[in-house]
């Protein structure tokens, strides 16, 4: 390169062919680099276009899908808890009739009761040895004790069947909750699933990405809904024990209690039966002892005037005996008409001893008939007042014979309002 100097212009600076042939190589060089990395770059920037909105509209699909079936995951849960809490609902209503009937077949048992009690008081009213521990008073006693195991065992379904009920209620209680977060699960993932890019209320959202705090796992979320139900289930099939429990120990209560009532029944006929036999059996002997002490009077009076007849006579041959003592010298003779005067007297003396023996002992004996008689009537007093109080006992026991008292009590739920109920109670009662 050389230098041109001029004095009167400015220097210019001058380059090599070479130099200018090597700028312009440079220069498209460059530009071609350029464009070919421009042409990369728009290649990329397509490409990467096309997959990052595939893959945006693959995610949306797929997130989309996601939800629809987190959406049905929650519709059949909540079917599947929505038919259990129904059927949770219907069990308890069931338990509850049945839990009224043990109780109404509980309250019916205070009839029997007040009958049973009622029977032992009139027979405990027996006096004297009429207060014997015969079959009937066994059957009396033993009827209360039965009537109270009853209650006790109604009473325990009573008490179990209350207990249940709080368990179903509990169950449903925990159904409810349930369904209620599921309810608003499916509202809030309904709402999500809706969503588009175009939706209007759609916006960045600050640390959206974060786990919430209480985050459960799918198999949680699961376990969780499977527990209800199982729960629930658990306790309806011991609603259905318990309710099967119920009528079979109604059944067996009253199959119990009519068992025994007709024990106690034919116990007290034949206490009844033995009474009258007892009673015709001394009104026999009363009767008999009257007519002999109507004949032992009579056999006094006779032998009273026996006694009498005797004193004339004795008198008559006393009389002989002391005129012949007056007779003069030799003639106080000890003659036959003497001895057989003398005998006679003895006779006679004789006869009035043993009439007077037999006589007293017509008295004694008609005293211990008289005393047997008194004895014999306070016996049947004390059978007729027995022989009352086993009759009133079975009048009062008929108050038991109008059927099952449950199948009776039963029918009182048929009656719609409560006075038309307790005019039915005061009326089977009566």
């Amino acid at each position: 390169m050389s230098i041109r100097t001029d004095i009167a212009s400015k220097p210019v600076v001058h380059y090599a062919v070479s130099d200018w042939h090597t700028n312009n190589h440079l220069l498209s060089s460059n530009a071609e680099k350029l464009r070919d990395n421009s042409h990369n770059t728009r290649q990329e920037s397509s490409q990467l276009r096309n997959v990052t909105y595939n893959r945006t509209a693959w995610d949306m699909h797929d997130n989309t899908t996601r939800l629809q079936n987190r959406i049905d995951d929650i519709e059949t849960w909540l079917q599947t808890l929505e038919k259990t809490r129904n059927d949770v609902i219907e069990e308890t209503e069931k338990l509850k009739k049945d839990l009224d009937l043990a109780e109404r077949a509980l309250e019916a048992k205070a009839l029997p009761l007040d009958v049973a009690s009622e029977c032992k008081t009139l027979r405990d009213g027996r006096r004297g040895i009429d207060v014997k521990d015969d079959l009937a008073n066994a059957e009396v006693s033993k009827e209360i004790d039965v009537i109270e195991d009853i209650k006790d065992a109604l009473q325990a379904k009573v008490t179990s069947a209350l207990e249940q009920i709080c368990l179903l209620q509990e169950a449903r209680q925990q159904l409810d909750l349930d369904l209620r977060d599921k309810n608003e699960a499916k509202k809030i993932d309904t709402y999500a699933h809706d969503l588009s890019i175009n939706s209007p209320d759609i916006c960045y959202q600050p640390n959206s990405t974060r786990t919430p705090k209480g985050s459960t796992t799918p198999q949680t979320w699961e376990d969780f809904s499977r527990y209800n139900k199982d729960r629930a289930d658990a306790e309806m099939r011991s609603s259905q024990r318990l309710r099967e429990a119920i009528h079979s120990t109604v059944a067996q209560t009253d199959n119990d209690l009519e068992a025994q009532r007709q024990a106690t029944e034919f116990a007290i006929r034949k206490s009844i039966h033995e009474m009258k036999s007892a009673k015709k059996e001394l009104e026999w002997q009363k009767k008999n002892t009257e007519e002999e002490i109507a004949m032992q009077e009579r056999n006094i009076r006779e032998q009273e005037q026996a006694i009498k007849d005797k004193e004339n006579p004795l008198k008559l041959a006393m009389t002989r005996l002391e005129n012949r003592t007056y007779r003069p010298n030799v003639e106080l003779c000890r003659d036959n008409a003497q001895y057989g005067l003398v005998n006679e007297v003895h006779e006679i003396q004789d006869s009035i001893k043993a009439l007077e023996k037999k006589l007293q002992d017509a008295h004694n004996s008609r005293d211990a008939s008289e005393k047997q008689l008194y004895r014999i009537n306070q016996d049947l007093e004390l059978k007729n007042n027995s022989l009352d109080l086993d009759n009133k006992c079975m009048q009062v026991r008929q108050k038991l014979t109008t059927g099952p008292v449950t199948q009776t009590m039963n029918n009182l739920s048929t009656f719609k309002t409560d006075r038309e109920l307790y005019t039915a109670q005061r009326s089977l009662l009566a």
